[in-house]
């Protein structure tokens, strides 16, 4: 029997591409009576190139690819997300995802938010790496039930120990994942055995059928169980000073009377009422959208989480081990600062560590420092500030998160909370009676970083060693973190992968904080090609605590001068990580301040110091 705590079954199909999910998902449809007549109509009459399927009959993946490439292609690439009605009344959300390997990124949102997953397996042509692959994202996305469905059976005669071995495999890998519930059903969609009624061509089989299983199917474990979560989506504010807190809870419940605390604050409240449009709630559990007040005015914003108090209460922290899918098609930079977005809450973060890569086939954890688009992995992240996030098996909603691209704002993982790390809660500031403000006084100038990138040989350090000499000539206490001279002592670790890079990036911009807090004036003469890690570098400073200078010489010039021989040795095919040749500089689109290192040199000098001094 369906339960009143899941009205909607969420269902993701998933497995290899030709495995025969938009067949499967298109007589379910259409067989529960879930497609209006006119697409019915035209899944008869319309046929995609190569089709064998006669016109008069339906082609049931037609109700299924909602794209016109997809249709030309003859796979699915996007998410198709297709709704159906269970006997017993219930409502499915369909996701189709897409089988092909280079769209797993796709398949993971499709799992997401998944109840059930139907993988598929091709019976004539066996188990693949893809089914390995999509069947550990939806372990890794919390999907508790999956109905492996050996499709295509009428291609090897309804053979029993054909089906058997395969879902011995597939098991296997299930198990080594820990997926709670697995069944396992032999099909064919195409042939319509045992998707939405029994198959009369498998007498040995005695299990339920497709539609049969979803329609009995009941969730594994409750999440009104869980501690209460409720993350805060709006303030709500209405006449009669009336002032509650939009959302849906999300894990646990709540009553009027129960003791809640701001997750991220700390401060305590006493639930007052449980509003709806239509009347006052005396209980609201998981999946309810409600509106909450409290017994006392609580500063409260959106994004806030508020929590059961008491042992189950979340902790801020900035630390996480974590795994992630990582879906775009740049490689994961250790080092470099994303955008971690979990609900409405937006933070910077670092990952600071890859502790491996998992093989989707065999379980095997390869030790890596990068990982690639479709790969899985564990890694660890730093956030910027302390955020509550609970493990993802605890609480999808509040242990999920993307990570996001900076600077072209494209979501590049998809991640999941393991644990909170310990050194998050054993770290802790210490806040020293002589700050910024003192040092400011005693020195008679504030401090501040001034990052100069551009080519190399573009002129970078020539200026910044010229500019500190006027600065300190007129009293101004400089210092200069050159990119060579890093890199024989603090960064002498690194070499100029894009990882690489990027941690050289983070290393230096915190020297330079460190330096500026001290009240020096900090001439930061990087390469530094890219602009996420730039724009992670500004992130750690105050407004006009940070400079950026672009030294625009063109490259021409850059490889005339070649100062240290590098454009020669690129030339070559001796440096392939040479920037600007072997490796691409991405040109700052909105930098402070703009030099050309053609110019005057003196000119030049003078321009960047009124800009430091802002004069």
């Amino acid at each position: 029997m369906a339960t009143s705590l899941t009205p909607v079954l969420h269902l993701v199909t998933c497995g290899s591409v030709d495995d025969g999910k938009s067949t499967l998902i298109g007589r379910l449809l259409a067989e529960t009576g879930s497609v209006p007549a006119d697409q019915l109509e035209y899944a008869r009459q319309t046929r995609r190139g190569g089709s064998t399927i006669p016109v008069g009959e339906v082609d049931f993946s037609l109700l299924t690819d909602g794209l016109e490439a997809e249709r030309e292609q003859g796979i699915t690439i996007d998410v198709a997300y297709r709704h159906m009605n269970l006997p017993n009344g219930r409502r499915v959300l369909i996701a189709d995802a897409p089988g092909h390997e280079q769209y797993t990124r796709n398949m993971a949102v499709a799992a997401s938010n998944g109840d059930v997953a139907v993988l598929l397996v091709d019976a004539a042509r066996g188990v693949r790496k893809q089914t390995h692959r999509h069947l550990t994202v939806c372990a890794l996305m919390g999907v508790k039930t999956v109905v492996i469905a050996v499709n295509k059976m009428d291609l090897i005669d309804y053979d029993r120990g054909t089906f058997e071995q395969l879902v011995e495999e597939v098991k296997a890998t299930a198990s080594r994942l820990g997926v709670p519930q697995v069944i396992a059903i032999p099909l064919s969609a195409f042939a319509g055995e045992n998707v939405t009624s029994a198959a009369t061509t498998m007498p040995w089989y005695e299990g339920p059928h497709l539609l049969e299983f979803l329609s009995a199917w009941v969730p594994i474990g409750d999440t009104t169980a869980a501690p209460f979560r409720f993350p805060v989506q709006f303030v709500v504010r209405a006449e009669g000073n009336f002032r509650g807190y939009a959302g849906t809870v999300v894990a646990g419940e709540i009553s009027p009377g129960d003791e809640i605390t701001v997750a991220d604050s700390g401060r305590t409240a006493i639930i007052d009422r449980i509003v709806t449009y239509e009347k006052d709630l005396a209980k609201a559990v998981a999946g309810q959208a409600v509106t909450l007040t409290l017994d006392h005015e609580v500063d409260v914003t959106r994004g806030d989480l508020l929590a059961a108090s008491g042992p189950d209460l979340v902790q801020p922290a900035d630390r996480f081990g974590a795994d992630i899918v990582w879906l775009s098609e740049e490689p994961l930079a250790h080092g470099r600062s994303y955008l971690l977005v979990s609900g409405s809450r937006s933070v910077p973060a670092t990952v600071t560590s890859v502790r491996y890569q998992l093989d989707v086939e065999s379980g095997f954890e390869h030790a890596a420092r990068l990982l690639n688009m479709n790969d899985v992995g564990r890694v660890e992240i730093a956030t910027d500030k302390p955020i509550p996030m609970d493990p993802y098996a605890l609480c999808r909603d509040t242990g999920g998160f993307l990570l996001v691209d900076r600077v072209t704002a494209d979501t590049v993982a998809a991640g999941l909370v393991r644990h909170v790390m310990r050194r998050a809660f054993n770290v802790v500031p210490h806040t020293y009676d002589v700050d910024r403000e003192a040092r400011v006084r005693l020195m008679g100038h504030g401090g501040k970083v001034v990052w100069l990138t551009g080519l190399p040989g573009s002129g970078k350090s020539t200026i910044a060693d010229a500019a500190v000499a006027r600065l300190h000539a007129m009293g101004v206490h400089t210092y200069v973190l050159d990119g060579d001279n890093v890199r024989t002592g603090l960064n002498k670790d690194l070499g100029f992968t894009p990882e690489d890079r990027a941690e050289n990036v983070r290393r230096v911009a915190e020297v330079g904080k460190l330096m500026s807090d001290a009240g020096l004036v900090v001439l930061v003469a990087l390469v530094s090609p890219y602009r996420g890690d730039r724009a992670a570098a500004r992130e750690l400073f105050s407004e006009g605590e940070f400079l950026e200078v672009y030294v625009d010489t063109p490259v021409e010039v850059c490889a005339e001068r070649d100062p240290k021989g590098l454009y020669a040795k690129a030339a070559a095919g001796n440096l392939p990580n040479m920037t600007g040749r072997g490796q691409v500089y991405e040109v700052p689109e909105h930098p402070d301040l703009i030099l050309h290192g053609t110019g005057d040199l003196d000119a030049t000098v003078e321009q960047l110091a009124k800009a430091i001094l802002g004069e």
